[in-house]
């Protein structure tokens, strides 16, 4: 199944041909098995300022930026366009709720997988639109011995966030000025899989939420797993 949706990319993009350099992992809900704090963290701290959000809100907008998410929200449901200042400090509480709560685990599978990547010599980078400093410290924690620091792609670097394709094609730049076919992006959420394709990389979907695979398929995954584990059971198939 892995050869013949490369085979469709390539025909897709009109590219000659796969040669994956990097890895470009998406964090929440892809590294951490973070997304139900987070999805509470935002419930609440959003209902303080009068704007209804839902966990299925969470996983439908999770890898854009916190800012621009609630601006969106303020905008549909308020009537009000938000400064980026405000906005930001609607953010803040956001993550002050979220660091309140129990420390998420790293999901099963994701070691073994970077573990893969490594030895057959591909580069890892990481490429999230959090803001959250304490979270992206954990990042360079959790993988040092993955990821360089410079191939962390965070909410600092870009002015677009997801959907937008800057974000994954900055990732490729950080990896060495890379072109598409040489990168594989891999998502959970509609917003970075719409990202992904939009920078014409291919993009594994992992469907590690409630949402139906239905919404990943629609935003152009490639391929769709049911968690990193499997991706990771089936690594060689993507270098054969």
């Amino acid at each position: 199944m892995v050869q013949r949706e490369i085979q469709k990319y390539l025909t897709d993009h009109g590219f000659g041909n796969f040669a994956p350099k990097v890895v470009l992992f998406d964090m929440d809900g892809v590294l951490y098995d973070s997304m139900p704090s987070h999805a509470k963290a935002w419930r609440e701290a959003m209902a303080e300022f009068g704007i209804h959000f839902t966990v299925e809100d969470s996983y439908a907008t999770e890898g854009m930026r916190g800012i621009d998410t609630i601006r969106i929200y303020a905008r549909n449901q308020l009537g009000k366009e938000l400064s980026e200042t405000e906005a930001q400090r609607m953010y803040d509480e956001k993550a002050r709720l979220f660091h309140q709560m129990p420390q998420t685990q790293i999901f099963d599978g994701v070691i073994d997988l970077m573990r893969h990547i490594k030895a057959d010599g591909l580069q890892i980078g990481i490429v999230t639109g959090s803001g959250q400093k304490p979270l992206i410290k954990r990042l360079t924690d959790d993988f040092h011995d993955f990821v360089a620091p410079g191939h962390i792609v965070t909410a600092y670097d870009i002015e677009h966030g997801k959907p937008a394709p800057d974000p994954y094609l900055k990732g490729l730049e950080l990896a060495g000025a890379l072109k598409p076919w040489e990168g594989i992006v891999v998502e959970n959420a509609p917003m970075g899989v719409r990202a992904g394709v939009a920078a014409g990389i291919f993009t594994v979907g992992i469907n590690s939420g409630p949402l139906p695979d239905l919404l990943l398929a629609r935003e152009g995954a490639n391929i769709i797993f049911p968690s990193i584990r499997e991706f990771s059971n089936q690594w060689k198939d993507f270098l054969k």
